[in-house]
């Protein structure tokens, strides 16, 4: 279902790019060919429809990302955790102090011989 509306996502930026391409904001664009000749759409309907296309495929974009986020692939609910997670949970327990080379000593050491200051 996510790789339709991906496709179909791609299909409507490719149009919406060719239609905002088409139009100029000067009144030029592909209105301005007809200009001469009165055929079938006039000046003024070329542009109420490209005008009416660009909103059309601005909505249909905003539907389909709508959409595409609705069913974006998600992994198992049961019990399963994410990559990251699982990663922490094995390299966690696994932790040390370093030994710089010290000695180790086996008596407690006393931290209240004699120097105190009353």
């Amino acid at each position: 279902m996510y790789l339709v509306v991906s496709i179909l996502i791609f299909i409507v930026c490719a149009l919406l790019i060719l239609i905002v391409l088409v139009q100029n904001s000067k009144g030029g664009g592909l209105s301005s060919t007809f200009a001469s000749s009165n055929q079938i759409m006039g000046v003024r309907k070329t542009t109420d429809f490209l005008e009416k296309a660009t909103w059309t495929l601005a909505g249909a974009m905003l539907v389909l990302c709508i959409v595409a986020a609705m069913v974006i692939p998600r992994g198992q609910q049961g019990g399963k955790q994410s990559a990251i997670q699982e990663q922490l949970n094995q390299s966690a327990p696994t932790q040390s102090v370093p030994d710089f080379g010290a000695p180790v000593s086996t008596t407690p050491v006393d931290d209240n011989s004699g120097d105190t200051q009353e």
